[in-house]
């Protein structure tokens, strides 16, 4: 088969159907790009394109439609320690493709080298194809939810685990996006107060061929070969039908008034360190799209503990970050992205991190992705990687130290009184000289990567045998604890502590200022026993269990309990940062904290040894105003947090700070409904969290 082969244009790259035909646009800095077609019996037919503009080669094929398979094939220099690796045995795929078919076979010829020559076998059969697209999704009646920050509550899911063994959801569609976009689904989110649901990558991903040769996959997906392309494995049809089906889902979550929030990692791709193999980039443009060392141009710097690292000030592969993340939002229309290991993002020079950075400065004049939400990982692996709070002003941040700050609390370490009053208030000493406010904290006690919430009160150690690496995987440091014994147990007692310890985490991260994220499944129970990095375990180690029992069902209302709470307290939902004092005209200070007596905390209890909190949140002081102006009131909130195994007696405030008081909230379950006025004497539990509520308008 021979195929007829116009000049075409250079914009824009990747390929492109018109009506008629498809204009094929490929940057390379080779001598030569073959582009290689597949008819339907997977039979090659190449043409070389001829036309190149500014470093891009082009082409336009008048006839094919949207599902033709394609690829291409670089020519250029061999000089390994330069950093050039031409090699057009590789069939490549495009790296704007906005589709693939099928999945990378290790067992192949996939490495550009054979002993230090280039090696000449045949790739074709063991890479994905590319696909040609056509975005004619019917987005019709669709809105998109305009969740603001103060408003947000974030919930952090693996597509697949949350719903590969849903009942409600047919089997066909377990697992996939139409999974997620099931009535029963969206309304679980619902019912929990997600405003936003930040997907774990969904951009098709590879799986490395260590897993593979262990018999294990890579479930979490930040190995990514298509950045421009919905994962195939999440979607019940092939090829295009992942595109349609992804839309579809985004489509009934905004129906519901959901975000749909991307997990991302252009900071790396699936093509590994110089041992990898060649499936784009390496073949392309493998000087310009990766950091290599200065010594030897044939090994790559890694800053991600991945093998290479993307370099974003290129300004092609610049492009190409952008280019795929406006794609997501006009073409998919998600409303915000969450960066894997972004400081490696911000490397530029000499490979330091920069605030002003290429990448960052872009994203900030960008009109369509400045106005998504962007939230940071700040940190990676290289050289001084560690940077929260040192992002600019349109990111949110991951806050490490308040899911630490957290977990150090309530596992009884004392001495935490300074680190915990700025945690639980939105962390101003990172985000505010920045300009930032509060809601700049992604505030979470458990992630993707470390323990659930139930297997952070059940295990002290991390629990990994089943990844195959002989438990030397994950982090050491988890700051858990057991409750008194290793993993599940029928003694009552610890499952009644464990329950109660679990609601004092849930509890304090409602209640904290900043953004909440709740990691999935935590609102179910969900443990993957004691394994602390599931990357490769796409199985029930990582799938939600939905069939609750009575404990899980009172675990599960409770979660529902603390959204209401947070939905309709306007002084958790902070725009600004506590000030201390009386704001405008107000009755009450915004923030004031106390010893258990009823007093002031004074400058020397800040550096004492205390296992408890309590603090004041003035309902009238809460900085807020409704769209017409009109300064908002809520409640006025005492909170108290009792790390000991003892109990707290504490003694209300005085009377300044509010008359009366009834409790809203106790996570030991005793107290909730009773009323107190000031000055008057409880106790809150050991290893409990108490709220007493003072009603708006209530007289001081």
């Amino acid at each position: 088969m021979t195929f007829p082969l116009r000049p075409g244009v250079p914009y824009p790259l990747g390929a492109t159907f018109d009506g008629h035909g498809v204009n094929f646009a490929v940057l390379s800095s080779g001598t030569g790009i073959d582009l290689c077609l597949f008819d339907e019996d997977g039979v090659e037919h190449r043409a070389p394109l001829t036309e190149v503009t500014n470093g891009v080669w082009h082409g336009y094929v008048p006839g094919l439609r949207p599902g033709q398979a394609y690829g291409f094939r670089a020519h250029g220099p061999w000089n390994p320690g330069e950093g050039f690796i031409f090699n057009p045995s590789k069939l490549l795929v495009d790296p704007y493709a906005r589709a693939l078919k099928g999945q990378v076979t290790h067992t192949g010829p996939l490495s550009p080298f054979q002993g230090a020559a280039p090696d000449p076998r045949d790739s074709a059969p063991f890479v994905p194809r590319s696909l040609v697209v056509r975005d004619d999704f019917d987005w019709a009646h669709e809105k998109r939810p305009e969740v603001i920050w103060r408003r947000t509550v974030i919930y952090e899911v693996y597509l697949k685990g949350l719903t590969a063994r849903h009942p409600e959801v047919p089997p066909e569609h377990r697992g996939t996006y139409l999974g997620l976009a099931h009535p029963a689904v969206i309304e679980h989110l619902r019912t929990i107060g997600v405003t936003s649901v930040e997907l774990l990558p969904v951009q098709h991903s590879v799986v490395e061929g260590f897993l593979v040769a262990k018999g294990l996959t890579n479930a979490w997906g930040y190995n990514t070969l298509g950045f421009f392309a919905p994962d195939p494995r999440f979607a019940s049809a092939t090829g295009r039908g992942a595109v349609h089906e992804f839309k579809t889902m985004v489509k009934a979550l905004h129906h519901a008034g959901l975000e749909v929030i991307l997990d991302v990692a252009p900071n790396h791709t699936c093509e590994g360190n110089h041992l990898g193999p060649m499936l784009s980039w390496k073949g392309l443009d493998n000087r310009g799209s990766y950091w290599l060392q200065d010594a030897d141009r044939s090994k790559y710097r890694d800053f991600t503990g991945c093998g290479n690292s993307l370099n974003l000030g290129n300004p092609w592969v610049l492009k190409l970050v952008l280019d795929s993340l406006r794609h997501w939002v006009t073409e998919f229309h998600v409303d915000g992205f969450r960066f894997d290991l972004a400081t490696t993002l911000a490397r530029s020079g000499n490979g330091d991190f920069q605030p002003n950075a290429p990448f960052l400065t872009a994203i900030h004049q960008d009109p369509v992705l400045s106005r998504v939400k962007l939230i940071a990982e700040p940190w990676d692996l290289g050289h001084e990687g560690y940077r929260l709070g040192q992002y600019p002003a349109l990111f949110a941040e991951w806050n490490d130290r308040y899911r630490d700050s957290i977990r150090h609390f309530w596992k009884g370490d004392q001495w935490q009184a300074s680190e915990l009053g700025y945690r639980l208030t939105g962390s101003s000493d990172f985000f505010k000289l920045s300009g930032r406010r509060p809601t700049a904290s992604i505030n979470f006690l458990a992630a993707h990567d470390g323990f659930t919430l139930r297997d952070l009160v059940s295990y002290s150690k991390k629990h990994n045998d089943a990844n195959l690496e002989g438990n030397k995987d994950g982090n050491d440091s988890n700051h858990s604890w057991n409750c008194g014994v290793e993993g599940e147990t029928t003694d009552a007692a610890i499952n009644t502590l464990r329950a109660r310890q679990q609601r004092n985490f849930l509890a304090t991260l409602f209640l904290s200022v900043g953004t909440p994220m709740l990691n999935a499944g935590d609102e179910l129970g969900r443990t993957q026993r004691g394994n602390n990095n599931t990357y490769c375990q796409d199985n029930e180690l990582l799938w939600h269990d939905w069939k609750l029992t009575p404990e899980g069902a009172a675990h599960l209302a409770f979660v529902r309990r603390l959204a209401e709470l947070r939905r309709h307290q306007p002084v958790l939902q902070r725009r600004n940062f506590f000030l201390g004092q009386t704001l405008d005209d107000s009755k009450f200070h915004d923030l004031v904290w106390f010893n258990a007596d009823g007093a002031e905390m004074q400058p020397a209890d800040w550096k004492a040894a205390r296992q408890y909190m309590a603090w004041f949140l003035g309902g009238d002081a809460i900085g807020t105003r409704d769209p017409e102006g009109r300064k908002l009131v809520g409640d006025s909130l005492l909170i108290y947090l009792n790390a000991s195994a003892d109990d707290l007696p504490v003694t209300l405030p005085g009377k300044q700070w509010g008359a009366r008081w009834q409790v809203s909230l106790d996570t030991a379950l005793e107290l909730e409904g009773k009323e107190y006025a000031c000055g008057a004497r409880f106790v809150v539990m050991g290893r409990s969290v108490v709220v007493l509520a003072m009603r708006a308008g209530a007289p001081a």
